[in-house]
């Protein structure tokens, strides 16, 4: 059954630490998705290790590099004030008056463009850095794979992720952000433009820990959370009773299963493999009201 979004609906799956699944539901919600008509794009915003290429192939529509604007200082019109420096909030910008030194970091700065403001003499331009690389695959006629990777040394990847969110095309209708572990920066940038967020919990003591800070993050930037709780069975019940007092809607639990981890550590899709498991994603996209 085919059915169109009426509004280009964007899903983060997130969660608070690596290897709760998140590679997992994304993948597979990109494979019931398109296999029912929706047009879908899944973005890999894990771009230190993005993974979702291991499970996904296709036809290669583009691979660009990915750029970031950085300071360059002219030294003849600079006039050592130090004011590029003391705007700067990352200390990307080191100035030693006495001896008219000063030198830009790469690596701490964010383009913010604060010393560009702050300069008088116009003596800062920019320029591009390369920090790594954006691929694209055609998956199927329905569906799109745009992978984020960041350059070996590049220490921030915001600026990547948001770079590979601004590549979806305007006519997909469900776009979803595989989102890089943990609560940081990369995080923030990934579910910034999302308008819903996808924990995937893992039921363990260590799992419960992660989800208590993530859910305190998303309700900071004031996005809907719902729970998809993963190996459901190889720990206890305190992730359950935690997501219960806040509200927060489990719409599936996939089991600790034998089966599943033998398709997915073949590098196969388990949708794909399996049709109870194919129906249990189709039941999110259900819950979701994605039809």
């Amino acid at each position: 059954m085919t059915k169109t979004i009426n509004k280009q609906l964007k899903i983060a799956i997130a969660s608070g630490k690596g290897g709760t699944g998140k590679t997992f539901v994304s993948t597979n919600l990109l494979f019931v998705a398109q296999e029912r008509g929706i047009k879908t794009c899944l973005v890999d915003c894990d771009a230190e290790e993005p993974n979702v290429l291991g499970f996904l192939s296709g036809e290669l529509n583009y691979s660009i590099p990915a750029t970031q604007k950085i300071p360059v200082i002219d030294k003849k019109k600079c006039s050592f004030c130090g004011k590029c420096s003391k705007y700067c909030e990352y200390n990307a910008i080191t100035i030693l008056k006495g001896i008219q030194f000063i030198q830009v970091a790469p690596e701490l700065c964010h383009s913010c463009g604060a010393c560009l403001v702050a300069c008088k003499f116009g003596a800062i331009t920019e320029t591009n850095l390369e920090i790594g690389i954006i691929t694209s695959i055609k998956f199927t006629s329905n569906a799109e794979i745009i992978e984020s990777k960041i350059n070996i040394g590049i220490e921030r990847s915001g600026e990547i992720i948001k770079t590979a969110q601004k590549l979806v095309h305007e006519d997909s209708e469900l776009v979803l952000y595989d989102s890089p572990p943990g609560i940081s920066c990369p995080l923030i940038a990934t579910v910034e433009k999302a308008d819903l967020v996808i924990l995937v919990v893992e039921p363990t003591p260590f799992g419960v820990n992660d989800l208590k800070l993530s859910v305190e993050v998303l309700k900071e930037l004031g996005k809907p959370v719902y729970a998809i709780i993963n190996k459901d069975g190889v720990g206890n019940d305190e992730a359950e009773k935690y997501l219960n007092i806040q509200k927060i809607e489990i719409i599936a639990k996939i089991p600790f299963d034998k089966t599943i981890a033998q398709i997915y550590s073949t590098g196969k899709i388990l949708a794909k493999e399996n049709i109870k498991y194919a129906d249990l994603f189709v039941k999110v996209l259900n819950k979701l009201k994605i039809q």
